[in-house]
């Protein structure tokens, strides 16, 4: 922050895609994201339909945060809307935030360990007896199928189980 003038304050924000900082502590190094995924997760895009690769992956294994590695959805709650995007109708517990979106109309659904953007959304179509219908950007993902390490959560908040040295 630097004063320019009478009352006047200039501020200067400096730093890297994919970094966070908060106040008193040191940035948060996520995972880098290229042009498109930037678009996407954290300026809230959305992905053509039918383009992601994740669509009609049927494998099994885990969804992850592409920005921040934390677990979102299992392969056994995704299932085919036929919409273009990837589908769940549910989430592993504590992972995906909501809030009512820009548009006033729809709900988002975010990280809620890094808050990137994964889509929308929808309730009541019927697609599945949870009735919910999580509708994600491939982009804003990344899988790990089951029998593979799943590497570490990026976190703001220091790991209790990692000692000093």
């Amino acid at each position: 922050m630097k004063t320019i003038g009478p009352g006047l304050v200039l501020f200067v924000v400096t730093g890297l895609l994919g970094t966070a900082v908060m106040a008193g502590d040191s940035p948060v190094k996520y995972n880098s994201l290229d042009y498109e995924e930037t678009r996407v997760i954290l300026q809230k895009g959305t992905e053509a339909p039918f383009s992601g690769e994740y669509e009609e992956n049927w494998s099994k294994g885990t969804y992850l945060c592409k920005r921040c590695n934390a677990r979102l959805y299992g392969s056994n709650d995704k299932f085919n809307a036929r919409c273009g995007w990837p589908s769940f109708d549910d989430a592993i517990e504590g992972a995906v935030r909501r809030q009512t979106d820009a548009d006033g109309r729809r709900t988002e659904i975010l990280c809620a360990n890094c808050n990137g953007h994964l889509g929308h959304v929808f309730l009541n179509e019927g697609f599945t007896p949870k009735d919910t219908r999580h509708c994600v950007n491939s982009i804003s993902m990344v899988f790990i199928p089951d029998g593979e390490e799943l590497p570490p959560v990026i976190t703001e908040k220091p790991d209790p189980e990692k000692k000093k040295d």
